[in-house]
């Protein structure tokens, strides 16, 4: 709608230049400038909104919200009566909340709100918050200082005042226009019918967007205190922090809520190849070297707590995982080789599988437990992963094998040829009675672990997504990376995977094989190969990693949209 009032201000100042009636010209200008609708443009009002608060100006605040109440809002079905109070009390916290940088402002709120205010419920508590000394560290108000919970409330705002502006504009249409089905303007602007209220709550209630749209990007951050290639980017346990491995070895710890903030940095003279959080406790970070030791850092002392040398004959630490218990972890030890994680186009790739061992250490004595037999032979294992309990272990191996063990028994339960080529990623399906892979033949598949490592389902998908990864350079310079961090993640319900892309992040809903993936979102914002991502999720908001050649992080919010 705002795109046709745009149009028709535009039409109406052509015919004042026009007939030279400047005088007029200039009255319509202003009384632009002082529109309150701000054309319908949601952008427009939203930022009207924002300038309200920031100026702690809350009687133009209130009058502006109750202009919208009276001229747009009032005009809606009851039933939406309670998303605009909700809206409202929303929009008065963010104000709140901006407020307690300066109290007198904060008191203020409450002196002129409190008899609209103290008789509803769910400001009760809101009236002890100007007493309280660090109310951004007190429970009951710490998640409205959020970066996720702003950026939830300012998208669900936008989205709803965007589907109001269609529904007026659709109701507003001569009838013609709205059967001209042929018109691909009329096409992309229109809503359900209006009279199936039910479909018309279940757009309002995802937020404007169509049903079949899972995600709305919130915001997009970028890290960039590396200055080499990532190879390893992961999210702890708890989602607070993320450790992130270049290749040069440099390790970066790093917040992301409230703000953007590196904790610790680990520079380790030998190369360092992989990284694992530890599940508990959460502040331990694993770290594989190329030289056979694994160290034991803790992020929160910054000091290394045990240095293990694990194996000579198999030096390169390829992948490390914890048990959920937080009791021991598993180890992969490979040969050397002749590659390294990056190595120039045209040099050679080893041709047969690298020797390797897979090792199970206890994480108190800091002792190897075991060696786990790897069937038909001794081989580099590329990735390792967990099962929710630990009882199961799933290992992907330069000879194409996956293994499955039984951590129980410490004994291999289930092994199959799944890729042609090298297994570079695997992991446990949501409800782990599968596991998908990626090869270096291009393909992911899902595997039933019930029926000996039947497909279930086989996807393609580009070379962006499986590497190995190319960045080209001056003068034809290509630099290639080998897959080395976890190339797919799923979101919090199991329903839909992010790859890696060319410039950034994919996000694919997994349908059955024979509809193959469908593309919902892609993330964007890199310049080189995404090379490793991760994806984190907690309550209605995820928060997506996507770590490229360049040494750029991306850290996108996104918002799941429930229907």
């Amino acid at each position: 709608m705002a795109s046709a009032v745009e149009r028709t201000d535009d039409l109406v100042r052509e015919y004042l230049i026009y007939r030279g009636f400047t005088s007029t010209l200039k009255h319509l200008d202003s009384e632009i400038k002082a529109d309150k609708e701000k054309g319908f443009r949601v952008d427009k009002i939203i930022d009207q909104l924002q300038q309200l608060i920031q100026s702690f100006d809350l009687t133009g605040l209130k009058e502006y919200w109750t202009y919208l109440d009276r001229r747009l809002f009032s005009r809606l079905e009851d039933v939406y009566r309670p998303t605009v109070n909700k809206l409202r009390t929303s929009l008065y916290r963010f104000y709140i909340i901006h407020t307690v940088q300066n109290t007198e402002k904060t008191q203020e709120f409450f002196l002129k709100q409190v008899l609209e205010l103290q008789a509803q419920p769910e400001w009760r508590d809101w009236f002890a918050l100007p007493f309280i000394p660090a109310p951004e560290q007190n429970p009951s108000f710490s998640p409205y200082f959020s970066r996720q919970w702003a950026d939830t409330f300012l998208v669900s705002l936008h989205n709803f005042l965007s589907v109001l502006f269609q529904c007026m504009h659709i109701q507003t249409l001569p009838s013609s226009e709205k059967k001209n089905d042929s018109d691909p303007e009329t096409q992309t602007e229109a809503l359900p019918d209006q009279t199936d209220s039910t479909n018309q709550t279940r757009v309002c209630d995802v937020g404007g967007a169509s049903v079949e749209q899972p995600f709305i990007k919130l915001s997009q951050e970028e890290y960039i205190e590396h200055h080499s290639s990532i190879m390893h980017c992961r999210v702890d346990c708890s989602g607070r922090r993320v450790a992130s491995l270049d290749v040069d070895g440099v390790v970066k710890v790093w917040a992301f809520n409230p703000i953007m903030q590196t904790k610790a940095t680990i520079m380790s003279k030998s190369p360092l190849l992989s990284l694992e959080w530890a599940a508990k406790p959460d502040r331990l970070l694993l770290l594989g070297s190329g030289v056979g030791t694994v160290k034991l850092y803790d992020t929160d002392a910054k000091k290394s707590l045990y240095e293990m040398t694990i194996d000579d004959i198999h030096p390169r630490i390829l992948s490390l995982a914890c048990s959920p218990s937080g009791t021991s972890f598993v180890c992969s030890a490979a040969a050397p080789a002749a590659q390294s994680g990056v190595v120039m186009e045209g040099e050679a790739r080893v041709s047969a599988p690298v020797s390797g061992q897979l090792l199970l250490w206890d994480t108190k004595t800091v002792k190897q437990q075991l060696q786990f037999a790897l069937e038909p032979g001794p081989v580099a294992i590329n990735c390792t992963a967990f099962n929710h309990n630990g009882n199961l272990l799933v290992t992907g191996a330069a000879d194409g094998m996956i293994r499955l063990f039984d951590m129980q028994r410490y004994e291999s339960a289930l092994s199959w040829k799944a890729h042609d080529g090298e297994v570079y990623s695997v992991e446990f399906s949501y409800d782990e009675n599968t596991v998908f892979s990626i090869g270096e033949d291009g393909k992911f598949v899902q595997w039933n672990i019930h029926r000996c490592g039947v497909k279930q389902s086989e996807y393609s998908l580009s070379q962006d997504a499986v590497g190995p990864f190319v960045l080209s350079g001056y003068s034809g310079y290509k630099q290639v990376q080998v897959p080395r961090g976890r190339l797919f993640a799923f979101d919090s319900e199991g329903q839909h995977v992010l790859t890696c892309s060319s410039n950034g992040g994919n996000i694919y809903r997994l349908n059955k094989a024979d509809a193959g993936l469908e593309s919902v979102l892609s993330l964007g914002g890199h310049k080189a190969p995404v090379v490793t991502v991760d994806w984190c999720s907690a309550m209605d908001c995820g928060t997506c990693l996507t770590a490229s050649m360049d040494g750029k992080i991306k850290l996108s919010t996104l918002l799941a949209q429930k229907p």
